[in-house]
């Protein structure tokens, strides 16, 4: 399977007029491990700028690629945060060249935050939705939950806030299929951060 995320990230890079850095390679080989292995769970950190956001969404464009019954869940600290990443994957999947099937013809269900590719028929959620951290994810449903930078001064500053944001971040079992997949993603901004028990919450 890592040979079909790398070749995609290639070709992206390709597109862009890019090659591949080793550690965008790296970053790609740990979340498709992530993906493939038991108990999916994983927490990727890197250093600021590395373009671990960007692996990310080509790395979540691919999954649809590869299995387009997938849905995807973006959280993040502020809806724009998460808007932004579905903007990303999006801009992906309209302009890498193995995409171009996936698009739907009418596009009503491909606005700034939320996105359905071409898939099976019966799938009530979009391929690809976002929300903030404290908004309304209640009766959702996700195969893959994708954590990025949940932990942000504003919702991390004090023992108090990272708490309820432990908190909040435990009823994501209740969201995520029985075999589903979470990412954490992002940076400590505490000793006491909430990425020590995010993965095993």
């Amino acid at each position: 399977m890592n040979t079909e995320f790398n070749a995609f990230l290639d070709e992206w890079n390709r597109v862009l007029g890019y090659q591949t850095p080793a550690h965008h390679r790296r970053i790609m080989n740990f979340l498709v491990d992530i993906l493939s292995v038991s108990p999916h769970r994983g927490l990727l950190m890197a250093f600021r700028h590395s373009g671990k956001s960007t692996v990310v969404g080509v790395f979540a464009a691919c999954v649809l690629y590869l299995r387009p019954e997938t849905r995807i869940l973006i959280l993040s600290a502020e809806s724009g945060l998460a808007t932004r990443m579905v903007g990303h994957i999006r801009h992906i999947l309209e302009n890498h060249p193995w995409c171009t099937d996936m698009i739907p013809v009418g596009k009503k269900e491909w606005a700034t935050g939320r996105i359905t590719v071409k898939r099976p028929i019966g799938i009530r959620e979009p391929s690809v939705i976002c929300q903030g951290v404290h908004g309304n994810i209640t009766g959702m449903r996700a195969d893959l939950i994708i954590c990025d930078d949940v932990e942000v001064p504003n919702t991390a500053n004090t023992a108090q806030k990272r708490e309820n944001l432990r908190e909040r971040l435990r009823e994501l079992d209740f969201i995520l299929s029985p075999t589903g997949t979470m990412i954490y993603i992002g940076t400590p901004h505490a000793y006491d951060t909430i990425y020590r028990t995010a993965i095993g919450n």
